[in-house]
């Protein structure tokens, strides 16, 4: 049993966007893996995981600015905010773990848990 205080509504919110990211990187069609692992006994880590289109090293580099997007529609804000809500909020990490083009993504959320 791991146990992590969150702001619930927050925290769903990032989930959310992070997986709708992954669905709109696999255009709809392809897998999402969710998993949770204690990492160190005071940390606990969340990965996302798709086998979408992936992340090129340089595109890495500016996810998580407000305004980039490789979408036609949007703001480019998700993953600012996702990130802030985890680092802000929560005291956490969020970053991509890994990406390989033509293969997928996973990112990692990681809390003090």
């Amino acid at each position: 049993n791991e146990e992590v205080e969150i702001n619930k509504h927050l925290f769903e919110w990032v989930i959310e966007n992070l997986c709708k990211n992954a669905v709109d990187a696999m255009s709809g069609v392809g897998d999402i893996w969710v998993s949770l692992n204690r990492i160190s006994p005071n940390r606990i880590a969340i990965d996302i995981a798709d086998n979408g289109k992936g992340i090129s090293k340089s595109q890495q580099r500016k996810i998580f600015q407000p305004g980039f997007s490789t979408k036609k529609r949007g703001w480019g804000l998700g993953l600012t905010l996702a990130r802030r809500i985890i680092e802000n909020y929560h005291e956490g990490r969020l970053f991509v773990k890994e990406s390989e083009l033509g293969k997928g993504t996973t990112f990692r959320i990681i809390l003090r848990g």
